[in-house]
C-alpha cells in the first residue's frame, strides 16, 4: 500500500494508475488525512459457485420443511371465512 499527498499524486497520476491495475492500493492524502483510497477493480465474482451452491441448497431444505395445505382445504377454509352469518 502507498500513501502519497495529492500534488504528489497530481504530478505522478498515471505511475500510481499503474500500480493501482498491478493489485496495489494507493491512498491519497491532504494534509496527512487519507481523502482518496484508489483500489483495483474486482475481476472476480463478488459470489462463488460453491457459495451459489450451499444457498441453493439451504433454500431447498428449508422449502422441504414447510408443507402447503392441500388445494381443497384453501378453497374450504376461503368459503367457510367468506360467508357471514348475517
Amino acid at each position: 500500500m502507498q500513501s502519497v499527498g495529492i500534488y504528489e499524486a497530481k504530478t505522478r497520476f498515471s505511475a500510481l494508475i499503474e500500480l493501482v491495475e498491478q493489485g496495489e492500493e494507493v491512498r491519497i492524502t491532504r494534509h496527512g488525512k487519507e481523502v482518496v483510497r484508489m483500489l483495483p477493480v474486482r475481476r472476480r465474482p463478488v459470489i462463488t459457485d460453491e457459495q451459489i451452491t450451499r444457498e441453493l441448497e439451504q433454500i431447498s431444505a428449508l422449502q422441504a420443511t414447510v408443507k402447503a395445505p392441500a388445494a381443497t382445504d384453501c378453497v374450504e377454509n376461503l368459503r367457510r371465512t367468506g360467508r357471514s352469518k348475517a
